[in-house]
């Protein structure tokens, strides 16, 4: 029995929208310094939706994993329904993560709420 799902691992080997936005409106960059994962996710947001997002991230495969399918999850989306995604809602589209490695969700949630917030300093729009 293998300790990950095939999404994580799909997403750890293919992992969708990794790169640099370099005219991003919202950027977010968090760690654990536990584990030494960093996470920096760049937006792009016009007329309140996620116009384009992708992630640059240092770590293990579940932290790629995450980042990953967090971009995936709030891409073309409203801003207001990006704010609500959780580090849960993550790990189940992922179809699970080990306990132990459920910070790298942890992770991805807090680098969509950064780059939010970032959006909101530089805007002056609220979120």
């Amino acid at each position: 029995m293998s300790l990950y799902s095939e999404k994580v691992m799909d997403h750890f080997r293919n992992p969708r929208n990794v790169g640099v936005i370099e005219d991003a409106n919202g950027i977010g960059e968090v760690g654990n310094a536990k584990c030494g994962d960093i996470m920096k996710m760049y937006r792009k947001i016009e007329d309140d939706i996620i116009q384009d997002v992708k992630f640059e991230t240092f770590g293990c495969g579940s932290a790629i994993a995450s980042s990953s399918m967090a971009t995936e999850l709030i891409k073309g989306k409203p801003v207001a329904e990006a704010k609500e995604l959780t580090n849960r809602a993550v790990a189940e589209a992922l179809d699970g993560l080990p306990d132990y490695k459920m910070h790298c969700s942890v992770l991805a949630e807090e680098a969509i709420q950064a780059a939010l917030k970032d959006y909101q300093d530089r805007t002056g729009k609220t979120v």
